[in-house]
């Protein structure tokens, strides 16, 4: 069965950071694009970022404004969000999701695999 799992998500501090885990089970994450993207309270579901399976740059969302890093792990088949710099606005759930078999990164409706998701909450 081919699944996403989140993990990370916690309470921090405004300027606080946190790093996401996204693991895959049932298939290698390795040759997959994975993308991230986020649901505040009340709010519709925004894209983060993408990484592709292939050596190109990651993509982001205009709001990241150089904030947030990707990276891969593909021993432990794992993809890590680093998010730095964090505002209140930055407070929602975090998913990581696949796109069938795309290998870069392709539009925000592509993506049909979520996982259920880590959540965030920045406050002092």
């Amino acid at each position: 069965q081919v699944e996403l799992a989140e993990s990370g998500g916690d309470l921090v501090q405004p300027g606080g950071s946190v790093r996401l885990s996204c693991t895959g089970s049932g298939f290698s994450l390795a040759y997959y694009a994975v993308g991230w993207f986020r649901q505040a309270p009340g709010k519709e579901r925004q894209i983060v970022g993408c990484i592709g399976s292939r050596d190109l740059e990651p993509y982001w969302a205009s709001f990241v404004r150089h904030r947030f890093t990707l990276s891969r792990d593909d021993a432990i088949n794992t993809i890590y969000l680093q998010l730095n710099n964090l505002t209140p606005d930055d407070t929602a759930t975090y998913y990581c999701a696949t796109a069938g078999d795309y290998q870069d990164c392709p539009a925000p409706s592509a993506y049909g695999n979520f996982g259920r998701g880590t959540r965030v909450t920045v406050s002092s």
